[in-house]
């Protein structure tokens, strides 16, 4: 029970009270680091340096914020394998509105009960940063063309891409689709 009280005590700091705040703009920042991403069991993400920045906007029975998301992670590139650094920057907005119950209306609306004094922006910010990566991650090209992933395992992907001899089945499928 104890190690539970602890891992929600380190996501704590992405709450924000909103309650007794005046209306009009709050900025409220906040540094990413591995644990953040521990909890959320992205393993894949090794290390980070991301802030997020938010403005929010009180009124009477609203809260809008507007995220500012900038850094980078690091991960493992999917053609080699060698350690990448993604670069990311981009923002999002959420509107949070204060009712008698709780509810989401939308995945840019939450409804929150008027009771309450905090609001939690982790699985939030999880979301966004998780937006942002890229499905498909390999290190880029250099100025010639040529790829900057690890030289040696791209020498036996091509080796073994070229040693594999086509199924035979496959052939006769050619063949109907050079009929057409």
């Amino acid at each position: 029970m104890q190690a539970f009280s602890k891992e929600v005590e380190k996501m704590e700091k992405y709450q924000i009270q909103f309650s007794g705040l005046k209306p009009g703009t709050h900025s409220f920042d906040f540094n990413l680091d591995q644990t953040f991403f521990e909890y959320y069991q992205l393993n894949e993400i090794t290390g980070s340096k991301v802030r997020v920045h938010i403005d929010m906007e009180k009124e009477e029975r609203m809260l809008v914020l507007r995220f500012d998301i900038s850094g980078s992670v690091n991960l493992s590139c999917d053609r080699c394998g060698d350690p990448l650094t993604m670069n990311l920057k981009g923002q999002q907005s959420l509107v949070v509105k204060l009712s008698d119950h709780n509810e989401e209306e939308s995945e840019d609306v939450q409804i929150v009960k008027e009771s309450e004094s905090r609001f939690d922006l982790s699985q939030f910010i999880y979301e966004y940063v998780s937006l942002m990566l890229p499905a498909y991650r390999v290190h880029g090209n250099n100025s010639k063309g040529e790829s900057l992933c690890n030289p040696d395992i791209l020498k036996k992907l091509e080796e073994l891409k070229e040693s594999h001899a086509p199924d035979p089945r496959w052939e006769v499928l050619n063949k109907l689709r050079e009929k057409k």
